[in-house]
């Protein structure tokens, strides 16, 4: 049997019932349990695991998924936790969230498949999506780590709101990465994105550009806008990954992690932080100088780094790299 399927949710079929209508139904019936229950489902999805006395904080938060380029959104959480001796505090509970199973190929299917592990029979690993909130009291801060959602967007956002509207949060800071035309060689570009016009003013002395994008929206670009709506800051930073370096970009979350402690005034310590950067930059050397069409290439990304050319489209330096497989959005 043949399951077709285009680009969009729109356009997948199953079982002759569109996706979106599934979608829609599912979403019916749990508004309907909702009103039977008389208590709403943002606070079930919501889990603490203890409490804590922290009022007037900052959220930074990292997604898995679509910004995650070089591993940047979610590597800074993860180092900032560690840095910051952050202690875990509640999480959002995964059901109902994310797609498990998905019509197509088993290559593709598996995309969405939670990872298991078996052992002489036994299950000893199923690991579902993690959506967990740390607290580092003495800063004033609070983290997210999770996995981007891929349903009820809504529900996703207003648990993050309503953790926020406990903690009496006046800013939320999401951190990601993206692959762009970028050399490795020079400091990675930070983008940005901002709830409101007046933050602009407060980022411009960071040396940051601001976005400009026309496309697929992500889940974060959806909380800036609830965000807003609730009388929030959001600050959306998202570093440039190199499009030929593939996996965890040290350097570039050492970037990030600097632009995030500058506007929430943290000090921390990035020592160990700059020397896997450098760690990996000598390795990245050694590899690319076997390989002179790549090295011929970065030339030219060097060239237009330098001349501070921002939007330069390098069709010729993106059919080359989607010739690699690598693909550049």
């Amino acid at each position: 049997m043949v399951f077709p399927f285009g680009r969009s949710f729109d356009r997948l079929y199953f079982s002759g019932y569109s996706l979106p209508n599934m979608i829609h139904a599912k979403r019916e019936h749990e508004a309907s349990e909702q009103r039977m229950r008389g208590h709403t489902m943002t606070h079930e999805a919501l889990q603490y695991d203890k409490t804590i006395e922290l009022t007037g904080a900052s959220l930074v938060m990292g997604l898995s998924g679509w910004m995650n380029g070089g591993e940047v959104s979610t590597g800074v959480v993860e180092y900032l936790f560690r840095a910051l001796e952050a202690e875990p505090f509640a999480r959002i509970v995964p059901d109902d969230f994310y797609l498990y199973s998905f019509p197509g190929t088993m290559e593709f299917a598996a995309l969405f498949r939670p990872h298991c592990k078996i052992e002489d029979g036994l299950i000893c690993e199923f690991d579902e999506p993690e959506n967990r909130f740390w607290a580092a009291v003495k800063p004033g801060l609070i983290l997210f780590s999770g996995k981007e959602p891929n349903l009820l967007w809504n529900r996703y956002a207003e648990s993050l709101l309503e953790v926020g509207r406990r903690h009496g949060v006046r800013r939320i800071v999401f951190v990601g990465g993206v692959a762009g035309l970028i050399p490795h060689t020079r400091e990675p570009r930070v983008l940005c994105s901002v709830s409101e016009r007046r933050l602009r003013n407060e980022l411009e002395p960071h040396g940051m550009q601001f976005s400009r994008y026309a496309g697929p929206a992500s889940f974060v670009t959806y909380l800036t806008l609830q965000a807003q709506r609730a009388g929030v800051e959001m600050i959306s930073l998202v570093a440039e990954i190199p499009a030929y370096v593939q996996g965890y970009n040290p350097r570039c979350v050492e970037a990030a992690v600097r632009h995030v402690g500058a506007l929430l005034g943290l000090q921390l310590p990035l020592g160990d932080l700059r020397n896997m950067s450098e760690e990996f930059e000598k390795r990245l050397d050694v590899l690319i100088a076997e390989q002179p069409e790549l090295l011929e290439k970065i030339k030219l990304l060097e060239a237009d780094y330098d001349d501070q050319v921002f939007d330069n489209e390098m069709g010729d330096l993106k059919l080359w790299l989607q010739r690699q497989g690598i693909r550049v959005d």
